[in-house]
C-alpha cells in the first residue's frame, strides 16, 4: 500500500482514553493505515454502562491492521503520564501524534455542581491535555510530521455557553486554549496543535447515558465522522496546519466530502441535534 493510500502507516499515536466511542473510532481509522496506537486509560475491566476496555480496544486496533499498546494509567497523574510516554517510545521508537481524547462531562449548574466533579473535569480535560501534550513534546520534536489533536470546541465569549454549565465550559474551553498556546509556542519546532469538534451530537456512551438515551442517539451521527475528519487533519503538513479550532463537517468539506448521509446513526438528517458550543447545523458559506 502506498504512502498516499495509507498516510499514517508506521506513525505512532499516543491517545488518552480510546477504549470506546470517538477515541476508538479515531484509533481504528489510523490502524487501517497500519499505525501504531498506544492508549492510556483507566478502564481495564468491563463496566455495566460503558462498553469496552483498553484490552478490547487494543484487540480491535490489531484486528484493523495496526499495532496496539494498552496502558493502564491516569491522565491526571504526572508519573502515570510520564510512564505512558516512556512505554510508548520504548515499544515503538518515538511519538508522531498525540490525541487528547479523554474528557469528563457534567452539565450541572454552578450551585449544584460538586467541587469534586468540578475538579475532575479540570484535571482530566484541561490539565490532562496539557500534561500529556507537554510530556510528549521532546519526542514530537523528532517526528517528521508531528501533530497534537485535541477533541475540544471552538472558543466563544457568548455568555450562553457559560450560563447553566460553567464548570464544564471552563474545562472544555481550557482544552482549546491549550491548542492555541501550543500552536504558537512550538511553531518553530514544526509541531502542529489543532482542536476538533462536531456540529452535531455523536453517538457515544455519554450521549446515551447523560444526554437523552436512545432518543438522543437517533439525533446523532456515528463516531466515524469524527474519525475521518481527524484522519484528514493528521495527514496534513504540520507546519502549515496548526492553531485551528476545526469543526468536523468543515474539515470533511475541505476534503471534498459533502454527502454525510453515511454517518447517520439511525434518524434522518432533518432530526440531527446541534452539539453544544455550535450555533448552527449547516456550514457557513
Amino acid at each position: 500500500m502506498s504512502a498516499d493510500a495509507a498516510p499514517l502507516a508506521g506513525k505512532t499515536i499516543l491517545m488518552s482514553g480510546g477504549s470506546r466511542g470517538i477515541g476508538l473510532a479515531i484509533a481504528l481509522r489510523a490502524a487501517r493505515d497500519g499505525a501504531n496506537v498506544a492508549i492510556i486509560a483507566k478502564t481495564t475491566e468491563p463496566h455495566p454502562r460503558l462498553e469496552g476496555t483498553i484490552h478490547t480496544a487494543a484487540a480491535a486496533i490489531e484486528a484493523a491492521g495496526g499495532s496496539a499498546l494498552a496502558i493502564a494509567g491516569d491522565v491526571r497523574d504526572d508519573e502515570s503520564v510520564a510512564g505512558a510516554v516512556a512505554r510508548t517510545v520504548d515499544r515503538f521508537g518515538g511519538i508522531d501524534i498525540v490525541v487528547n481524547n479523554a474528557s469528563a462531562i457534567d452539565l450541572s449548574g454552578s450551585e449544584s455542581l460538586s467541587m469534586k466533579r468540578y475538579d475532575l473535569m479540570q484535571d482530566i480535560n484541561c490539565r490532562g491535555t496539557f500534561l500529556l501534550s507537554r510530556t510528549s513534546i521532546p519526542h514530537l520534536r523528532k517526528a517528521a510530521n508531528p501533530h497534537i489533536l485535541t477533541l475540544s470546541p471552538p472558543l466563544s465569549l457568548d455568555p450562553k455557553w457559560y450560563a447553566g454549565h460553567l464548570g464544564y465550559t471552563l474545562a472544555k474551553f481550557g482544552m482549546s486554549m491549550t491548542t492555541l498556546g501550543f500552536a504558537r509556542e512550538f511553531a518553530d519546532d514544526g509541531i502542529a496543535a489543532n482542536s476538533l469538534w462536531p456540529r452535531t451530537l455523536i453517538a457515544t456512551a455519554a450521549v446515551r447515558n447523560l444526554l437523552g438515551g436512545e432518543a438522543a442517539l437517533q439525533r446523532s451521527r456515528k463516531p466515524e465522522i469524527y474519525a475521518d475528519a481527524a484522519h484528514a487533519i493528521l495527514r496534513r503538513p504540520s507546519r502549515s496546519c496548526t492553531g485551528n479550532l476545526y469543526l468536523v463537517e468543515d474539515v470533511l468539506a475541505e476534503e471534498g466530502v459533502t454527502d454525510l448521509s453515511a454517518y447517520g446513526y439511525g434518524g434522518s438528517d432533518a432530526d440531527l441535534q446541534v452539539d453544544i458550543y455550535v450555533d448552527e447545523l449547516a456550514p457557513v458559506g
